[in-house]
């Protein structure tokens, strides 16, 4: 069962793509580049914390995909 509390958010940054996926039931949030490769993973993250850096990805241009998308189909 796919779990839908899953977010994904992409932008762009000197001119290259970036994307995230914040999932609260494991507590993770891993930034991707342009290729897929991981940049950056979080995890043992607390809830307040989940959501100050996804204000943080949407105070810098960050948009959050679509609920009913699958990861990466935009692209």
């Amino acid at each position: 069962m796919a779990n839908t509390d899953v977010k994904i958010w992409i932008w762009i940054t000197g001119g290259r793509l970036f994307k995230a996926i914040s999932n609260p039931a494991t507590k993770t949030i891993v930034v991707y580049d342009e290729k897929d490769n991981v940049l950056l993973k979080r995890s043992g993250l607390s809830i307040p914390q989940m959501k100050k850096i996804e204000i943080i990805f949407s105070l810098y241009g960050a948009r959050r995909m679509d609920s009913n998308k699958q990861p990466f189909t935009y692209l």
